[in-house]
């Protein structure tokens, strides 16, 4: 096995890295200093994308936008707020940035088309926004009684996968509410769950096997 890239940096932890969808560039997000992108054809770092006063970086991931370019996220802690941030992926300079919880953020994923973001906190909320404006589209308070510790979006980026310290999982609708105002949990349509949920299943399995179990207890009920 070759090695492609060798980061000097050996005091800092890594927090989170994300490769571009076209393979060009791997971002890394350590415990401190700014976040590195490296040329993976050239093995060259491109780019170091510093934080602003207060800012410790999160979750790091690229997005194609409908035009096949591509954008980078990076979810931020500010104070007491948490944020996310876009960054140009040409001239690696900051597009936009938005402050979206007032919890600590504990995971984070990007929709397969793009256009959605989710969010989930140390108080067990998940939030689903726009990329474009980062506005709020569902949010679901206590949707897990611990941490949240994975999102995963479905192919057809219809509905939210999510997982929790407390042994728990859920399957969350990414679309409007209902007439009365509620956010309630997908329960219905076992082949919909084999459909989309088949290789999020497996890579919720490798962060917590317990919850997988719980999932499939879920699916098996329906």
């Amino acid at each position: 096995m070759e090695t492609i890239i060798e980061d000097p940096d050996a005091k800092t932890s890594v927090k989170d890295l994300s490769f571009s969808s076209d393979e060009k560039f791997l971002v890394v997000n350590r415990s401190s200093g700014p976040s590195r992108v490296w040329d993976l054809k050239s093995s060259e770092a491109v780019a170091n994308l510093p934080r602003e006063q207060g800012e410790i970086f999160g979750f790091c991931r690229f997005s194609t936008k409908s035009d096949n370019s591509q954008i980078l996220f990076v979810t931020a802690m500010q104070g007491d707020y948490g944020k996310i941030i876009s960054w140009n992926t040409t001239s690696w300079t900051r597009i936009g940035s938005k402050k979206v919880t007032r919890d600590a953020i504990s995971a984070f994923s990007v929709s397969p088309d793009g256009t959605l973001l989710a969010i989930g906190t140390i108080e067990g909320t998940i939030s689903v926004l726009g990329s474009r404006d980062m506005r709020v589209v569902v949010t679901v308070k206590k949707a897990h009684l611990g941490i949240v510790t994975t999102l995963a979006f479905s192919q057809d980026s219809r509905a939210l996968l999510s997982t929790s310290f407390d042994s728990t999982a859920r399957v969350t609708s990414t679309e409007s509410p209902k007439s009365d105002g509620m956010y309630k949990p997908l329960v219905h349509g076992t082949s919909y769950y084999t459909r989309n949920f088949g290789i999020l299943l497996y890579a919720a399995q490798r962060r917590s096997l317990s919850n997988v179990a719980t999932m499939k207890k879920i699916i098996s009920l329906y």
